[in-house]
């Protein structure tokens, strides 16, 4: 669902989980709200909320966006050093530049989040509300584990069934990756296979077949596999929505957006 909420300045993707806790707070940032200009704009020419510090934007005006951002938090958000991996890392003991795809969090006020602009956000609540988590997942990420670590570490901390919420990344018809991607995943299951579709290609060499590939469906599949079948959204592609989302497969140089969740520390 996407609006503007009374706490917002900006608007905000919310997840569509509505039967679970009210005290679970999550949403995902779109590109418009802030006050980033050119590239790092709104796709209308205006400003953008760019929350990305490494993309090559005006980093004073970074810092005003993530003010505005954290202006609506009930704590400071501190943004890992995504590296595309699976390393999992804790919100109550999170510096700067900790090199991390996951952050968990039991403490009510402390804010999980991730940086996208294509790849696959998920954010993690058990059923009952008492432990959250945000995942960065590009391809590697997902293909080296970084969802099922994140629920391991939340089982691991007494969660109860977890219910994932994926927000917007690069959709099954935008999303054109090579054999390497299409085999490191079918080695992990064959049943990857049904998410990746042929491009017709004059290259006869098999090393040279494109695929297109579903991130949505391939991360299900991930959570299929640790016990999560409770799983929303998917509903998005961040490349055709360009009203709504930065994309570095669509612009190259470009914003980012950040999915966020919490405890609300008042409920």
């Amino acid at each position: 669902m996407i609006g503007a909420g009374q706490d917002f300045a900006f608007k905000v993707l919310t997840p569509n989980w509505t039967e679970l806790p009210k005290h679970v707070r999550a949403f995902s940032t779109l590109r418009s709200g802030g006050v980033s200009a050119g590239v790092y704009g709104n796709a209308q020419g205006q400003k953008g909320l760019n929350l990305g510090d490494h993309v090559s934007d005006d980093l004073e005006l970074v810092q005003t966006n993530r003010r505005l951002l954290n202006a609506t938090l009930p704590s400071d958000v501190i943004f890992l050093s995504q590296v595309h991996g699976n390393i999992v890392t804790e919100a109550e003991t999170l510096q700067r530049g900790t090199n991390a795809d996951a952050v968990v969090s039991v403490t009510p006020g402390l804010v999980c989040a991730v940086l996208t602009a294509d790849c696959l956000p998920v954010l993690f609540t058990d059923e009952l509300g008492t432990i959250v988590a945000a995942a960065h997942a590009g391809w590697r990420g997902l293909a080296g584990g970084i969802l099922e670590n994140t629920v391991k570490e939340m089982r691991q901390k007494g969660a109860g069934e977890i219910v994932a919420w994926m927000g917007p990344a690069i959709g099954a018809n935008k999303f054109e990756v090579g054999q390497d991607v299409y085999d490191v995943f079918t080695r992990q299951s064959e049943i990857a296979a049904k998410f990746f579709v042929k491009i017709a290609s004059e290259n006869s060499d098999s090393k040279g077949q494109k695929y297109l590939a579903d991130i949505y469906q391939l991360a299900r599949l991930a959570l299929d596999r640790v016990g999560v079948s409770r799983v929303y959204g998917g509903d998005f592609c961040t490349v055709s929505e360009a009203d709504k989302f930065y994309s570095y497969r669509r612009d190259g140089v470009t914003g980012r957006m950040a999915s966020l969740i919490w405890i609300d520390p008042a409920k």
